[in-house]
């Protein structure tokens, strides 16, 4: 089955040193495009994260989203430098008593002096992380593929309905040719008879015109390639693997089989179906643009 390129998931998992929240958004795109957005505790942690994506996604723009909340005993520690802030007083006194300037240090003041506030962070080791992320990663991939499977689902359906209309109107087409080749006799027959003198027609003449014509306007071949891509296409649709790309290219082939019907044709009848022909076809190409 088909899958969609859109999708969202969302995994949390809370750990002794924390909670990691993982968030998994997945929209179309040529290639699978990953990026990722996580505190730089993780940074060490990129590559296993990548590689659990690829094992579930093949194709898309992934943006992943990772947010930790350390637990109460990784909270960095706040250090106040009392003699330094201490020495900031004194030196703001003595420029005071110096200069004659009226004003007064609040603590607010102090705490924003440099090297006054210190902060000791608890070394973290990553590799604590890693089973977590990965784990709280897998489930939110795992919620990503159900809604992609889901989305998938409609798609198909509409692409399914799409193509038998295309297949229809391609009978009409198979239908319409040979009278296309039989008007032309016809209106060649009359025209070089009311032109020539009563008996003078060459019907040897006539028919070699005729089979150039036919031969000219033949889309037998035309007709049996989009009937074998419709085929694939449709077996295409039922395979479990991505199959985005294979269908892209079918949908170019299908166009450019199409427009040879409508070069080749030379009939308003069959112009007019290649337009109806060519607007289901755009709408399938829209609709794969979107699959994985």
């Amino acid at each position: 089955m088909a899958l969609s390129m859109t999708g969202f998931g969302r995994g949390e998992v809370t750990t002794e040193i924390g909670t990691i929240v993982v968030e998994v958004k997945t929209v179309n795109h040529r290639y699978l495009d990953i990026a990722i957005r996580a505190p730089k505790e993780f940074n060490s942690l990129e590559e296993g994260l990548r590689g659990v994506i690829r094992q579930a996604l093949a194709r898309g723009r992934v943006d992943v989203y990772v947010r930790f909340t350390p637990s109460l005993d990784q909270v960095p520690t706040v250090t106040v430098n009392v003699p330094l802030a201490k020495a900031y007083m004194a030196q703001v006194k003595a420029l005071q008593e110096e200069t004659g300037l009226d004003g007064s240090l609040s603590p607010r003041d102090l705490l924003t002096l440099p090297q006054v506030v210190q902060l000791d962070e608890p070394e973290l080791d990553p590799e604590l992380l890693r089973s977590p992320l990965l784990e709280v990663t897998k489930a939110a991939l795992s919620q990503v593929t159900a809604m992609r499977a889901e989305e998938g689902v409609r798609l198909m359906a509409d692409i399914r309905e799409r193509l038998a209309t295309l297949a229809t109107l391609l009978v009409s087409v198979a239908e319409r040719s040979p009278e296309v080749v039989n008007e032309y006799r016809q209106k060649l027959t009359q025209r070089l008879q009311d032109m020539l003198p009563t008996g003078t027609l060459d019907e040897m003449r006539l028919a070699q015109e005729v089979a150039i014509l036919a031969d000219r306007a033949c889309i037998t071949e035309e007709i049996v390639r989009l009937r074998s891509h419709f085929a694939q296409f449709e077996q295409l649709l039922t395979k479990s693997e991505a199959v985005g790309r294979q269908l892209d290219f079918l949908v170019q082939e299908m166009n450019r089989e199409i427009n040879t019907i409508g070069s080749k044709a030379n009939d308003a009848r069959i112009a007019q179906l290649v337009v109806e022909m060519k607007s289901e076809l755009e709408k399938i190409r829209e609709q794969t643009q979107n699959i994985e």
